[in-house]
């Protein structure tokens, strides 16, 4: 019997979500074009108020278009929510660009707290 997708790889990223949330990470985020939004209160984060505390990616075997990455997030004020991707040439320029800007910003900050001996 061929196999349209692989169900195990959503199951992977089915088990990581379930992970995440017994963690704690309950909420849901999307970008918009103002910023990332969380689902369950509506409020907008804006780049810097963002941090991306781990990140999975999941290979579509059979198809390329299962490909998915997994950003776990804690904002500025503690909400702490995932947000889903399609990776690859699938990816939402949206989301990619404002992934980008956070680890620009976080970049910059992991140069500016080092302390001299």
């Amino acid at each position: 019997m061929p196999a349209s997708n692989n169900p195990d790889e959503m199951k992977t990223l089915a088990a990581v979500l379930n992970k995440i949330v017994k963690d704690g990470y309950e909420e849901n985020f999307k970008v918009t074009d103002k910023g990332l939004q969380s689902l369950e209160t509506e409020k907008i984060y804006l780049p810097e108020e963002v941090h991306i505390v781990n990140f999975f990616r999941f290979e579509g075997a059979s198809d390329p278009s299962d490909s998915a990455i997994l950003y776990v997030i804690e904002t500025a004020d503690g909400a702490k929510g995932s947000l889903t991707d399609a990776y690859g040439m699938y990816a939402d320029p949206e989301i990619d660009k404002f992934i980008k800007e956070v680890e620009n910003i976080s970049k910059k900050h992991a140069h500016t707290v080092e302390t001299h001996h």
